[in-house]
């Protein structure tokens, strides 16, 4: 009995070293970017990248996030951060509430082709970004909306569909049948037992949603620099951008600094809501 409550012991301190190792694995470089945006450009030089600021300071944070750019020649963050917000949230609340309707319509009132439309739907969660470059270019011309936020607003939308479909669609299976064909029985029609019954039970998934489409969106580079223009890039490119300024100095805590500003809003919604990705990524898992 000894030996195996010493055995289990011992393989226990086994995993807590390995998730601390894991843990510290992927938090050191935070930490480094965090202490290097407070150091002045001289401790940066003189010093060792995991040293402690000596004199930290928020001026890197403040010209990081600086004003307007100019063309290629970025001075700042602010006003791309918030064409990302203009185009994000948007994106995600259609796209999911949307991606909810579809899900719904294929998990419970299934029509004749119903199977061909999921799946020519889930073809569109491997099509790379660059297949659609081209012909959503085209379309945004026709509407009159190229190199705008709503031109980006639409192309996030039609490309982020087929994900929420399949997270919906997929969590909506295992609702039991019975509770839709009482309600049917009862006279409730489509949008009664969609508010009724099946949004009060979708926290999860809607929580799974917002965060993949957020994350998605705000974390793109590629549409925003296709179709974005000068006044409705988003804050990857003006990150990239800022970068890649040549002034003939790399400020580093600038860099640092800018990088954390742009990753802020998608590390905040996983630490406020990263229980309910994983509760509503395996909610559907069983059935289905």
């Amino acid at each position: 009995m000894q030996a195996n409550s010493t055995k289990f012991s011992l393989g226990r301190g086994i995993i807590y070293l390995l998730l601390i190792l894991c843990a510290l694995y992927y938090l050191v470089p935070l930490y480094v970017m965090l202490t290097t945006s407070v150091k002045s450009l001289d401790e940066i030089r003189s010093g060792n990248l995991l040293d402690f600021p000596l004199n930290p300071n928020s001026a890197a944070w403040a010209k990081a996030w600086g004003s307007a750019c100019t063309g290629v020649q970025c001075n700042g963050l602010a006003p791309y951060f918030w064409n990302s917000v203009k185009m994000a949230v948007p994106a995600v609340l259609i796209s999911t509430l949307i991606g909810s309707l579809n899900g719904y319509v294929l998990a419970h009132w299934r029509f004749r082709y119903s199977e061909i439309f999921f799946t020519g739907l889930m073809v569109g969660c491997f099509i790379p970004f660059q297949v659609v470059i081209l012909p959503m270019a085209r379309l945004l011309g026709l509407l009159g909306i190229a190199n705008t936020t709503g031109g980006l607003i639409v192309v996030h939308i039609i490309y982020g569909i087929a994900f929420t479909t399949l997270f919906f669609r997929n969590y909506y299976v295992t609702v039991p049948e019975e509770l839709v064909k009482a309600a049917r029985i009862d006279g409730a029609g489509f949008f009664t037992i969609y508010s009724r019954i099946i949004l009060p039970l979708s926290l999860p998934i809607f929580m799974v949603c917002f965060i993949w489409q957020f994350t998605q969106i705000w974390n793109d580079f590629l549409f925003g620099v296709v179709f974005g223009g000068a006044d409705a890039q988003p804050v990857t490119v003006a990150l990239n951008n800022l970068v890649n300024t040549s002034t003939g100095i790399t400020e580093y805590n600038v860099n640092m600094a800018a990088a954390i500003i742009a990753a802020l809003p998608t590390l905040g919604l996983y630490l406020l809501a990263g229980k309910y990705f994983v509760r509503g990524l395996t909610a559907g898992a069983v059935k289905g």
